[in-house]
């Protein structure tokens, strides 16, 4: 069977195939290029890393409480709703295993503590269409929106700059920053966060 990677090569100059150390240098850059691809895949999916960017503490981007997105079935999420509530964002996708995994935690944490006022919204880097098929099976008690691919430009102004998933931010009643999280919270780091400022 035919390499895959065979048309790439052909659209190489003919002196590049000719010449023996410039072709050794093309598949040695082709191959850097898709590992540095995949293993940026698997990092972004199963490691977690420091998040860069806006840090704890800070104030939220000017605009923040004004963005609505839409749901599965009901009217759009509005985060002004959520203004001066302490609250957990937390960016997911249905293709993301560790993201899937988290939910389960995140519902538990939501209905703990949403008598003491706490929230938890969950923003999915995702279509419509598999997210309502992942709530049908796993359903919620927390509100959903669908922020699609745009969402990751939200995540980076938080602080997510590596564009990675599951990403958390957790904000204070006064607008702040507290903690962000670059892959699954753990139930005891939730109920941290709620005893420390609840």
């Amino acid at each position: 069977m035919e390499n895959p990677s065979t048309p790439l090569a052909s659209t190489a100059p003919a002196n590049a195939q000719a010449n023996p150390s410039r072709r050794v240098w093309l598949g040695a850059g082709l191959a850097a290029a898709v590992a540095g691809l995949g293993g940026g895949v698997w990092w972004a999916l199963h490691r977690e890393r420091s998040a860069t960017g806006a840090a704890p503490g800070d104030p939220l981007p000017e605009g923040f409480w004004a963005q609505q997105f839409d749901t599965i079935d009901g009217p759009p999420l509005q985060l002004a709703g959520f203004q001066g509530k302490p609250l957990v964002i937390n960016f997911w996708a249905t293709w993301c295993p560790p993201c899937v995994k988290e939910m389960p935690d995140l519902d538990k944490f939501h209905q703990a503590h949403n008598a003491q006022g706490w929230h938890v919204i969950g923003l999915a880097i995702d279509g419509p269409t598999p997210v309502k098929a992942f709530l049908g099976r796993t359903p919620v008690h927390f509100p959903i929106g669908l922020a699609g691919f745009g969402g990751t430009e939200l995540a980076q102004t938080l602080g997510n700059s590596a564009g990675a998933l599951p990403f958390s931010v957790v904000i204070d009643r006064q607008g702040r920053i507290r903690h962000r999280k670059m892959g699954p919270a753990h139930p005891d780091e939730l109920n941290g966060w709620a005893r420390e400022f609840g």
